[in-house]
């Protein structure tokens, strides 16, 4: 590395002006790097909002078709979207899951019909469906790999039919990406991309979203933290991610973003598949309650979120500040 000293290197002249600084920016945001999660529960012309992420709700199907509608005016191409089920769909196993007619599917059928070109995500997991909010199979308070497996690569390929774009297990059960490819190409879904969230961490920050799908009654104390991963670690995670693409999964997620940013520079740096991040509910609520209590500027601190996980490395950031964003770029605002 050359050695630069001062005064003949002086830093801040390509500081001094704001095209100066926007020319020679390392790192920038477009709406096409932003990917939007929607909440969706059945009904019509309903809209609920979600106590703990002030500014989100959840929304009936023909209103996320007007989510939908606002996201392809703002630039946004990608959508996920979480179903909250009414508590009489939900049992043990999350059978409502393996239903072609359940409220995701129906969900993907119509966003599909209005806007085939938006691309939509789909969460493979059991979670919003069981009465106890894990994301496997349960006996004798021990999440079945195998058997929840099983159930999840009938989940996908109800989704694949349904006609979403991209199918993202979020359960953390081992193999079950390698079951999943093997179902997709057996039944002709070989074009479907699978998004693993591969690093998906046992969080404190996913509170809001458990409130938001109706997942928040855990059996046992210790959580979710026999499947997803320990914050203590990162060895591990790629090796979780090595596993996962060896599998084939095409695109691989970070989950939360904010503080395992060094996570996301180790994926992005050790393998050549796009690795997405998730700006985690709790990280959205907890800016927000700073902002609506005046300490931190709005547009400032949420765009400063975004841009650090985009410049750690993610291709792409799943965040519930998307449209407000994507308007801000889109006006030059930000």
């Amino acid at each position: 590395m050359t050695t630069r000293k001062f005064p003949a290197t002086r830093l801040r002249r390509l500081r001094r002006t704001s095209a100066i600084r926007a020319i020679i920016a390392e790192t920038n945001l477009a709406p096409t790097d932003l990917i939007w999660p929607l909440f969706v529960i059945d009904g019509e012309n309903q809209i609920q909002a979600i106590s703990s992420m002030p500014g989100v709700n959840r929304y009936s199907i023909d209103q996320i078709l007007v989510q939908c509608s606002l996201a392809v005016q703002l630039g946004i191409q990608m959508i996920a979207l979480f179903p909250k089920l009414e508590s009489d769909k939900k049992d043990t196993e999350g059978s409502d899951a393996l239903n072609s007619g359940t409220l995701i599917c129906r969900c993907v059928r119509e966003v599909k019909k209005r806007f085939p070109e938006l691309i939509i995500i789909c969460d493979v997991a059991l979670d919003p469906y069981t009465t106890n909010g894990h994301d496997g199979v349960i006996k004798n308070d021990i999440i079945l790999n195998d058997l929840t497996n099983e159930r999840l690569v009938k989940q996908a390929l109800i989704l694949a039919q349904a006609g979403c774009d991209i199918v993202a297990p979020s359960d953390m059960m081992d193999g079950r990406i390698g079951q999943i490819r093997g179902a997709l190409e057996e039944n002709g879904f070989t074009d479907m991309i699978i998004l693993s969230y591969a690093a998906k961490y046992a969080s404190a920050f996913y509170g809001p979203f458990r409130e938001a799908v109706g997942a928040g009654n855990l059996l046992g104390s210790s959580g979710k933290s026999s499947y997803q991963m320990d914050p203590r670690n990162s060895i591990e995670a790629i090796s979780e991610v090595s596993l996962d693409i060896g599998e084939g999964a095409d695109i691989v997620i970070v989950k939360p973003a904010m503080p395992y940013l060094d996570i996301i520079k180790q994926v992005r740096d050790n393998f050549s598949v796009p690795c997405f991040a998730y700006q985690v509910s709790g990280e959205y609520s907890m800016l927000m309650a700073a902002i609506e209590n005046g300490w931190l500027s709005r547009d400032a601190a949420i765009f400063e979120s975004v841009l650090g996980i985009k410049r750690a490395g993610a291709s792409a950031i799943l965040t519930y500040f998307a449209p407000l964003i994507a308007e801000k770029l889109n006006a030059n605002q930000i």
